[in-house]
């Protein structure tokens, strides 16, 4: 099942099924006013909404504009995102000289939920000196989570998978990092592509708790890299009870996997221009590529492994605030 927000004024939008070939819709604000709702009672409403699915993969429905469609959550209670790619953690340790990273339990910080741009809204940055960079990775949103949740429990509080553009600001992230208390001003609203999906909607490339779709990221339309989810150290369930070992989690929180990155980072290429800056401080001593300039563009895709873009895409410009 493929879910979706409609702007219509409100600051939540409105919920709507969408066909799995993306041209149709029906909208579902008569079963839940938004996404954010459906979460709320998701073991109540879930048969009506795969009921609403089943009709518009019949064929019914309204054609789908995708000029009115917001993030999946245009905001939320909570967004928590981890680094769980440990090609990407290594490449940025040794390039600029950080400490060695704590292997035994996921990284995660808390950040901005309370908007999430859409795919294709431009990004508003006040200044271009500031590091502008983008990260494409994929996070799951859950129901109510309780405190201390197993990894094997909280498996099946996992309800949707999102694709993801956590935007940074990198020449304030070390900075920011310095202080202990996490980011502030280096991490403005991320992005999200326009579909929510099932976890079965991916078939097998959902395995192990892991995304295990490619992901394809443009810049200014050159190609930049064409990783893939699959070399996750911690799975999203180890980084859902690990989020939940000491709090509750509320229904709609949004955990994210981090930069995704692979191993075979010469041949793949990268989800981020930081870490092409690293590699090529590994490899020449000093970085070659510059971080984001107003006016470019950035097209992040996810594709399952039939060539299917259940996501959608992300395709946004950075403006000047």
């Amino acid at each position: 099942m493929r879910l979706a927000t409609r702007a219509n004024g409100t600051p939540d939008g409105e919920l709507i099924v969408v066909s799995g070939d993306a041209t149709r819709c029906l909208s579902a604000a008569d079963i839940a006013p938004n996404l954010l709702a459906a979460l709320e009672r998701w073991e109540a409403l879930v048969p009506m909404l795969q009921a609403r699915a089943e009709l518009v993969q019949a064929g019914q429905g309204d054609p789908l504009d995708p000029a009115t469609l917001r993030a999946p959550l245009p905001r939320s209670w909570q967004w928590l995102d981890g680094s769980a790619f440990a090609t990407h953690g290594e490449l940025m340790q040794i390039a600029f000289g950080l400490d060695p990273i704590d292997r035994e339990r996921p990284l995660m910080y808390q950040g901005l939920s309370d908007r999430f741009l859409g795919p294709s809204d431009d990004v508003p940055v006040p200044d271009a000196a500031l590091g502008i960079d983008f990260e494409g990775e994929f996070g799951v949103i859950v129901d109510a989570v309780p405190m201390g949740t197993s990894v094997a429990d909280a498996a099946q509080h996992i309800r949707l998978i999102v694709q993801i553009n956590d935007w940074s600001l990198r020449a304030i992230a070390p900075i920011e990092m310095k202080t202990g208390f996490g980011w502030v001003q280096a991490k403005p609203a991320c992005s999200v592509a326009p579909f929510a999906v099932t976890p079965d909607e991916l078939g097998g490339d959902w395995r192990d708790g892991r995304v295990c779709c490619d992901l394809l990221v443009e810049w200014n339309g050159a190609h930049f890299g064409l990783v893939n989810g699959d070399q996750m150290a911690f799975s999203f369930p180890e980084l859902v009870a690990h989020a939940a070992r000491t709090r509750d989690l509320v229904a709609g929180t949004i955990i994210g996997s981090g930069t995704v990155s692979n191993r075979e980072y010469a041949e793949r290429g990268s989800a981020c221009i930081s870490e092409r800056r690293a590699i090529e401080i590994i490899a020449e001593g000093n970085p070659r590529t510059a971080f984001m300039a107003f006016g470019d563009r950035v097209r992040i895709e996810g594709r399952t492994s039939d060539g299917d873009t259940p996501f959608g895409t992300i395709d946004q410009r950075v403006v000047q605030a």
